[in-house]
């Protein structure tokens, strides 16, 4: 069941990252930092934070946020599943919703980063077998060797009024 994220959610996400070995400890921290100053903000933030999870495990997790100073251009800044659970159509279906929910408020672009190493190929396939294209690539942006790529996406149009 997707749902939005509470503060209870906090450790499981933070567990969830770590499984996932995409992060870092020190990103890991920062992560944990963002969810307690997200929470905190309350209904003060346009910022998105949502978990998938099954008969009480977190199964996966989305943040997502709107980018300033633009017109309806939004950031998928995380998608994560459980190890246990990747190849069952659950980060498909958490961009889905992702997706579904900007597009019924009218948003028009997400963009979404991730880094230009081997070791993610799997993701740059993810979003691009789910209707993102590269858009760019800063070469050596993240550490020397390491590019950034971001993929876009148009958002449908399906505004709701």
């Amino acid at each position: 069941m997707i749902r939005k994220t509470t503060p209870a959610d906090h450790d499981a996400i933070i567990e969830l990252a770590t499984a996932t070995r995409l992060f870092e400890p020190s990103q890991t921290d920062e992560l944990a930092q963002m969810l307690t100053d997200f929470h905190k903000a309350g209904s003060g933030t346009r910022d998105v934070w949502l978990t998938d999870d099954d008969d009480g495990d977190l199964v996966s997790v989305a943040y997502f946020a709107p980018e300033r100073m633009t017109e309806g251009t939004w950031n998928l800044y995380l998608i994560a599943v459980h190890p246990g659970r990747q190849r069952q159509g659950r980060g498909k279906a958490m961009l889905d919703y992702v997706v579904d929910s900007l597009a019924l408020h009218g948003e028009r672009i997400l963009l979404v980063e991730t880094s230009g190493t081997e070791d993610f190929d799997y993701v740059r396939e993810f979003y691009r077998n789910n209707g993102f294209t590269e858009e760019s690539r800063i070469r050596e942006f993240y550490a020397a060797g390491v590019d950034k790529i971001v993929y876009r996406m148009r958002l449908p149009r399906t505004k709701v009024g």
